[in-house]
């Protein structure tokens, strides 16, 4: 029995360490996001760097990208394993006195740069998981500033709705007392009432609001109950323009494009793969094999005869299956993604001008009404008022006066809104740079 075994000592020592493998250390118990969220959150004011260093920080979708990352390099040192060997053994004849046993080891060999090929595809799925990481953030960043001007607007609105609500309330006042001293009919009062009551619909709306935008912007880091009280900031500042040039210079590195620049080079890898596979692998055995000792022989003629060196070769013939159909896949697909790179080009050029020219017309928009309308119809507001107290005016004219300011600042307020999500577009097709996020405010 020492005999037999010694060669199969010698073919486990024979064995390459290059066949073994490191397994990747496993990532511990993660911690509820949301709980997180909710400890990090502040119970008060809220400012925009905070928001979004919020976001970044404990946003499951961005722990998911993460997560993904982790799991294409797992995938990159498995596509660089070797094939593992395979012990096989073999007995002939039951019978104890003519039992042949022959234990054999085989070891897979690749050929035609399948691994290669292999460990190129993994690696490129792995700057794919990078770069979608990256896509993420950018997208995280930007979605958080303009939910963060959201609840600043909300906020603003709801302000705006408090003084429109005491505006009306004067007004009221002053058409009852007005019909107390006989000066106008009853129908003047019931109309100011009924212009109040309007507003105060107007201040539960604007209420309903300003909870809404803020549970989105809480639900960006994990909390589905917003523990900040409100928003600092000043409402009345503009994304800033991005120049022509510099739109054309981030948008050959938009995070779309990278995507579909890597999934080319990963279909190309595939396709490398699928072409090496026409290739077959050989499988070398090496082994010993022990027979019985033959009728009449000495002992030492038997046991030098006991036995016997094994050694095989063995070779697929690749006749029916030549992987043709593999390969036709692979290089459709590839075609197709070259396709799709173009198509995404075309589409993010769209996108962009369509987000830049929302960005303009918002800004334009809200300096007009800041410049023009604003002062205008604070004036006319403050003069109809004074002058229906006098009884210069009519209540018609001050409440005419009264809707036309509560629709100016509601404009400017949309305006506002428009151009923040319009510059959060822009960020999210592009890329954020930096990692200021009151950079693109004036």
């Amino acid at each position: 029995m020492r005999t037999l075994f010694v060669p199969l000592a010698v073919l486990a020592l024979a064995v390459p360490p290059a066949f073994s493998q490191q397994t990747p250390q496993t990532a511990g118990p993660s911690s509820s996001l949301s709980a997180s969220g909710r400890t990090l959150e502040p119970e008060g004011s809220l400012t925009l760097r905070a928001a979004v260093a919020l976001a970044l920080q404990a946003n499951p979708g961005l722990s998911a990208a993460r997560h993904e990352q982790a799991a294409a390099d797992g995938a990159v040192v498995q596509a660089g394993a070797w094939p593992n060997p395979t012990l096989d053994t073999q007995l002939e004849d039951l019978r104890r006195n003519n039992r042949t046993t022959t234990l054999q080891l085989s070891q897979p060999i690749e050929l035609g740069g399948k691994r290669a090929a292999r460990v190129t595809a993994a690696e490129r799925a792995r700057d794919q998981a990078a770069s979608a990481l990256s896509a993420r953030r950018a997208e995280l960043r930007a979605s958080a500033v303009t939910a963060f001007f959201d609840v600043l607007t909300a906020q603003e609105r709801l302000r705006l709705a408090q003084d429109s609500v005491g505006l009306a309330q004067i007004a009221t006042r002053a058409a009852a007392n007005r019909v107390a001293a006989g000066k106008v009919s009853p129908l003047e009062e019931t109309k100011a009432r009924v212009a109040e009551a309007g507003i105060r619909v107007e201040l539960l709306q604007a209420e309903g609001t300003l909870r809404a935008s803020r549970q989105l912007l809480a639900a960006l880091w994990g909390n589905p109950a917003p523990r900040f009280t409100q928003v600092d900031g000043a409402v009345d500042q503009l994304p800033a323009q991005a120049a022509a040039p510099e739109v054309a210079r981030r948008l050959p590195d938009a995070p779309v494009l990278r995507q579909a620049r890597l999934e080319v080079e990963r279909r190309r890898a595939l396709s490398d793969l699928e072409q090496a596979k026409r290739i077959p692998d050989v499988t070398v055995s090496l082994g010993v094999k022990r027979v019985p000792a033959s009728e009449g022989e000495g002992d030492a003629v038997s046991s030098s005869r006991r036995n016997q060196v094994v050694v095989g070769l063995s070779v697929p013939l690749p006749i029916f299956d030549t992987n043709r159909g593999n390969i036709t896949e692979a290089l459709s697909r590839e075609d197709k993604a070259r396709d799709e790179l173009a198509a995404a080009e075309l589409q993010l050029g769209a996108d962009v001008a369509q987000a830049s020219e929302r960005l303009r017309s918002a800004r334009a928009t809200a300096e007009t009404l800041q410049r023009d309308a604003l002062p205008g119809a604070e004036t006319a507001y403050r003069a109809a008022t004074k002058g229906f107290e006098l009884g210069k005016f009519s209540f018609l004219e001050a409440l005419d006066a009264q809707r036309t300011l509560f629709q100016v600042r509601n404009q400017y307020l949309v305006a506002l809104a428009d151009a923040h999500r319009a510059a959060g577009e822009l960020d999210r097709l592009l890329g954020t740079e930096g990692d200021d996020p009151s950079a693109n405010v004036r």
